[in-house]
Protein backbone atom coordinates (compact mmCIF):
# COMPACT_ATOMS: atom_id res chain seq x y z
CA UNK A 1 0.00 0.00 0.00
CA UNK A 2 2.12 2.61 -1.16
CA UNK A 3 1.70 6.39 0.76
CA UNK A 4 3.10 9.60 0.48
CA UNK A 5 5.69 10.50 2.37
CA UNK A 6 5.78 14.16 1.73
CA UNK A 7 2.07 15.44 2.68
CA UNK A 8 1.89 18.43 4.91
CA UNK A 9 0.71 18.07 8.59
CA UNK A 10 -2.24 20.12 9.72
CA UNK A 11 -1.05 22.27 12.92
CA UNK A 12 -3.34 22.63 15.44
CA UNK A 13 -5.73 19.81 15.73
CA UNK A 14 -5.53 16.33 17.52
CA UNK A 15 -4.05 13.32 15.94
CA UNK A 16 -7.74 11.75 15.52
CA UNK A 17 -8.66 15.16 13.19
CA UNK A 18 -4.72 14.89 11.22
CA UNK A 19 -5.46 11.42 10.94
CA UNK A 20 -8.93 11.30 9.90
CA UNK A 21 -8.64 14.57 7.48
CA UNK A 22 -5.15 13.03 5.54
CA UNK A 23 -6.83 9.46 5.25
CA UNK A 24 -10.06 11.14 3.65
CA UNK A 25 -7.71 13.27 1.34
CA UNK A 26 -5.77 10.13 0.22
CA UNK A 27 -9.20 8.41 -0.51
CA UNK A 28 -10.81 11.54 -2.32
CA UNK A 29 -7.67 12.04 -4.92
CA UNK A 30 -7.16 7.94 -5.62
CA UNK A 31 -3.73 7.97 -3.16
CA UNK A 32 -5.75 5.38 -1.81
CA UNK A 33 -7.13 3.41 -4.73
CA UNK A 34 -11.15 2.28 -4.53
CA UNK A 35 -11.16 -1.50 -3.34
CA UNK A 36 -7.66 -1.02 -1.56
CA UNK A 37 -7.23 -3.02 1.65
CA UNK A 38 -5.49 -0.78 4.51
CA UNK A 39 -3.49 -1.60 7.12
CA UNK A 40 -3.82 1.08 9.99
CA UNK A 41 -0.02 0.07 11.18
CA UNK A 42 1.06 1.36 8.05
CA UNK A 43 -0.71 4.61 8.12
CA UNK A 44 0.21 4.93 11.85
CA UNK A 45 3.61 5.14 10.82
CA UNK A 46 3.33 7.58 7.39
CA UNK A 47 1.01 9.86 9.61
CA UNK A 48 3.35 10.15 12.53
CA UNK A 49 0.93 9.24 15.10
CA UNK A 50 -0.39 5.78 17.09
CA UNK A 51 -2.91 3.12 15.88
CA UNK A 52 -5.64 4.73 17.94
CA UNK A 53 -6.43 7.60 16.35
CA UNK A 54 -5.80 5.97 13.24
CA UNK A 55 -9.01 3.16 13.97
CA UNK A 56 -10.56 6.10 15.00
CA UNK A 57 -10.71 7.79 11.81
CA UNK A 58 -11.24 4.69 10.14
CA UNK A 59 -14.34 4.24 12.23
CA UNK A 60 -15.79 7.88 11.30
CA UNK A 61 -14.56 7.42 7.56
CA UNK A 62 -16.99 3.81 7.44
CA UNK A 63 -20.19 5.67 9.14
CA UNK A 64 -19.52 8.64 6.16
CA UNK A 65 -19.20 6.00 3.43
CA UNK A 66 -15.52 6.37 2.55
CA UNK A 67 -14.48 2.78 3.73
CA UNK A 68 -15.81 -0.89 4.57
CA UNK A 69 -14.79 -2.56 8.06
CA UNK A 70 -15.06 -6.37 8.19
CA UNK A 71 -14.59 -7.48 11.41
CA UNK A 72 -11.35 -9.42 12.17
CA UNK A 73 -10.79 -9.45 8.49
CA UNK A 74 -9.95 -5.97 6.82
CA UNK A 75 -10.96 -2.45 6.18
CA UNK A 76 -11.43 -1.33 2.55
CA UNK A 77 -11.79 2.06 0.67
CA UNK A 78 -15.26 1.82 -0.69
CA UNK A 79 -15.92 1.58 -4.74
CA UNK A 80 -16.94 4.94 -6.33
CA UNK A 81 -20.23 4.95 -7.43
CA UNK A 82 -20.78 7.25 -10.88
CA UNK A 83 -24.26 6.40 -10.55
CA UNK A 84 -24.32 8.12 -6.67
CA UNK A 85 -24.00 11.93 -8.05
CA UNK A 86 -27.32 11.46 -8.82
CA UNK A 87 -28.35 11.62 -5.43
CA UNK A 88 -25.62 13.47 -4.06
CA UNK A 89 -25.83 16.54 -6.15
CA UNK A 90 -30.00 17.68 -5.78
CA UNK A 91 -29.55 17.61 -2.17
CA UNK A 92 -26.09 19.95 -2.02
CA UNK A 93 -27.51 22.03 -4.89
CA UNK A 94 -30.64 22.88 -2.22
CA UNK A 95 -28.59 23.55 0.38
CA UNK A 96 -26.40 25.75 -1.38
CA UNK A 97 -29.10 27.70 -2.45
CA UNK A 98 -29.95 28.28 0.64
CA UNK A 99 -26.75 29.36 1.78
CA UNK A 100 -26.67 31.68 -0.52
CA UNK A 101 -29.85 33.12 0.42
CA UNK A 102 -28.85 32.89 4.36
CA UNK A 103 -24.93 34.32 3.32
CA UNK A 104 -27.02 38.02 1.67
CA UNK A 105 -27.84 39.15 5.39
CA UNK A 106 -23.93 38.78 6.27
CA UNK A 107 -22.82 39.42 2.65
CA UNK A 108 -19.70 42.65 2.99
CA UNK A 109 -17.33 44.24 0.38
CA UNK A 110 -14.71 42.30 1.35
CA UNK A 111 -16.88 38.93 1.06
CA UNK A 112 -17.99 40.13 -2.30
CA UNK A 113 -14.33 41.33 -3.14
CA UNK A 114 -13.15 37.67 -2.54
CA UNK A 115 -15.87 35.59 -4.72
CA UNK A 116 -15.13 38.05 -7.51
CA UNK A 117 -11.28 37.56 -7.14
CA UNK A 118 -11.98 33.80 -6.80
CA UNK A 119 -14.03 33.73 -10.11
CA UNK A 120 -11.06 35.64 -11.97
CA UNK A 121 -8.98 32.60 -11.54
CA UNK A 122 -11.71 29.90 -11.96
CA UNK A 123 -11.73 31.89 -15.19
CA UNK A 124 -8.38 31.69 -16.14
CA UNK A 125 -8.12 28.35 -14.99
CA UNK A 126 -11.14 26.73 -17.35
CA UNK A 127 -9.65 28.90 -20.14
CA UNK A 128 -6.24 27.27 -19.87
CA UNK A 129 -8.34 23.96 -19.46
CA UNK A 130 -6.34 23.44 -16.26
CA UNK A 131 -9.88 21.75 -15.03
CA UNK A 132 -8.55 20.41 -12.09
CA UNK A 133 -7.50 23.40 -11.13
CA UNK A 134 -10.85 24.71 -11.44
CA UNK A 135 -12.48 21.65 -9.23
CA UNK A 136 -10.94 23.29 -6.13
CA UNK A 137 -11.46 26.82 -7.28
CA UNK A 138 -15.30 26.77 -7.84
CA UNK A 139 -15.42 24.56 -4.49
CA UNK A 140 -13.42 27.39 -2.79
CA UNK A 141 -16.07 30.02 -4.26
CA UNK A 142 -19.18 28.00 -2.52
CA UNK A 143 -16.98 27.60 0.59
CA UNK A 144 -17.20 31.38 0.97
CA UNK A 145 -20.90 31.24 0.39
CA UNK A 146 -21.29 28.20 2.70
CA UNK A 147 -19.15 30.28 5.34
CA UNK A 148 -21.18 33.42 5.00
CA UNK A 149 -24.44 31.76 5.57
CA UNK A 150 -22.75 31.20 9.06
CA UNK A 151 -24.94 28.18 10.30
CA UNK A 152 -23.00 25.27 11.51
CA UNK A 153 -25.59 22.74 10.69
CA UNK A 154 -25.80 23.32 7.16
CA UNK A 155 -22.25 24.18 7.20
CA UNK A 156 -21.77 20.31 8.75
CA UNK A 157 -23.80 18.47 5.75
CA UNK A 158 -22.57 20.14 2.94
CA UNK A 159 -19.11 19.47 4.12
CA UNK A 160 -19.89 15.39 4.04
CA UNK A 161 -21.73 15.66 0.93
CA UNK A 162 -18.84 17.90 -0.92
CA UNK A 163 -16.13 15.50 -0.07
CA UNK A 164 -18.24 12.71 -1.42
CA UNK A 165 -19.03 14.94 -4.49
CA UNK A 166 -14.77 16.17 -5.28
CA UNK A 167 -13.96 12.12 -4.84
CA UNK A 168 -16.61 11.28 -7.65
CA UNK A 169 -15.74 14.77 -9.65
CA UNK A 170 -11.96 13.55 -9.47
CA UNK A 171 -12.36 9.89 -10.51
CA UNK A 172 -14.49 10.89 -13.18
CA UNK A 173 -12.67 13.84 -14.48
CA UNK A 174 -15.47 16.27 -14.72
CA UNK A 175 -15.03 19.20 -16.83
CA UNK A 176 -16.14 22.33 -15.65
CA UNK A 177 -17.54 24.66 -18.41
CA UNK A 178 -17.59 28.56 -19.85
CA UNK A 179 -21.17 28.46 -18.34
CA UNK A 180 -20.09 27.78 -14.83
CA UNK A 181 -18.27 31.70 -15.08
CA UNK A 182 -20.89 33.47 -16.32
CA UNK A 183 -23.27 31.31 -13.40
CA UNK A 184 -20.49 32.54 -10.77
CA UNK A 185 -20.82 36.63 -11.89
CA UNK A 186 -25.17 35.94 -11.69
CA UNK A 187 -24.46 34.28 -7.97
CA UNK A 188 -22.53 37.35 -6.85
CA UNK A 189 -24.56 39.92 -8.89
CA UNK A 190 -27.80 38.71 -7.24
CA UNK A 191 -26.41 38.44 -4.00
CA UNK A 192 -25.32 41.87 -3.95
CA UNK A 193 -28.69 43.01 -4.99
CA UNK A 194 -30.24 40.65 -2.30
CA UNK A 195 -32.82 39.36 -4.91
CA UNK A 196 -33.30 35.37 -3.50
CA UNK A 197 -36.04 35.02 -6.14
CA UNK A 198 -33.93 34.84 -9.57
CA UNK A 199 -30.57 33.45 -6.87
CA UNK A 200 -31.85 29.96 -5.34
CA UNK A 201 -32.72 28.90 -8.73
CA UNK A 202 -29.15 29.86 -10.65
CA UNK A 203 -27.47 28.02 -7.45
CA UNK A 204 -29.21 24.93 -7.75
CA UNK A 205 -28.44 25.02 -11.56
CA UNK A 206 -25.35 25.60 -11.33
CA UNK A 207 -24.69 22.49 -9.51
CA UNK A 208 -27.45 20.04 -11.27
CA UNK A 209 -26.22 21.20 -14.53
CA UNK A 210 -23.14 18.66 -13.67
CA UNK A 211 -25.67 15.61 -13.92
CA UNK A 212 -26.86 16.49 -17.31
CA UNK A 213 -23.28 17.63 -19.03
CA UNK A 214 -22.16 13.99 -17.35
CA UNK A 215 -24.97 11.58 -18.57
CA UNK A 216 -24.30 13.38 -21.91
CA UNK A 217 -20.71 11.92 -21.81
CA UNK A 218 -22.00 8.61 -20.80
Amino acid sequence: MPIPSDHSRPVRQSAKESAFNQIQQWIIDGTLQPGEKLNDSELAKALGVSRTPVRESLQLLEVQGFVKMFHGKATQVTEVEKESMNDLLPPLAVLQALSAELAIDNLTDDITAVLEEINDRFTKAIRSENYYAALKIDEEFHQVIVDAANNPYIHNIIANLQAHVRRLFFHNSIILTEQSIEEHSQIINLMKEGNNEALAPIMKENWLRTIQEFQALK
